[in-house]
């Protein structure tokens, strides 16, 4: 760890990988352990649906900044599993939304504890260090500034010079 930490700013996203992966990899083992057939790469379509019973295709990927086509297909996988399906609106009879299917809303009920404790969780393991307890403030930060100006062109403005 002493070489990624000394090598600063160069492995910026390297360390970020690493530890999304080291997260993600103790999420779905923890999943796992209590026999809850879920994966972490479900959850942030499964915490929109959570939060509203249903969204469009586009909603959900103007709510994750991703592509309509990624969106896309992380409903269809979730739809494959009988977790969500689509229906027509029920505010605009002109449009389809995804709604957990009855399969879903009981893994969401399963899923919710083990979300209550992960915040919990991590709350602590950000509270442990005086460096870390902004961590999500800083990350924040950071999202934003690489929206306002993207690492490519600030690369290519010094290279300019």
């Amino acid at each position: 760890m002493e070489f990624y930490q000394s090598v600063g700013y160069l492995l910026f996203g390297t360390r970020l990988r690493r530890l999304s992966e080291a997260f993600l990899q103790d999420v779905n083992r923890l999943y796992r352990k209590h026999k809850i057939r879920f994966e972490a790469s479900w959850f942030p379509v499964f915490y929109l649906l959570s939060q509203q019973e249903e969204l469009s295709i586009k909603e959900i990927a103007g709510s994750l900044h991703i592509s309509h086509s990624a969106a896309s297909q992380l409903v269809s996988s979730l739809q494959e599993k009988g977790l969500v399906r689509s229906v027509v609106s029920r505010s605009d009879a002109r449009h389809k939304v995804v709604t957990f299917s009855p399969r879903g809303h009981k893994l969401l009920q399963q899923v919710l504890p083990v979300w209550k404790a992960m915040q919990e969780a991590m709350e602590e393991l950000s509270d442990e260090a005086a460096a870390s307890r902004n961590l999500l403030k800083a990350l924040t930060a950071v999202e934003n500034n690489i929206v306002k100006k993207g690492v490519f062109e600030r690369i290519e403005q010094k290279l300019q010079k």
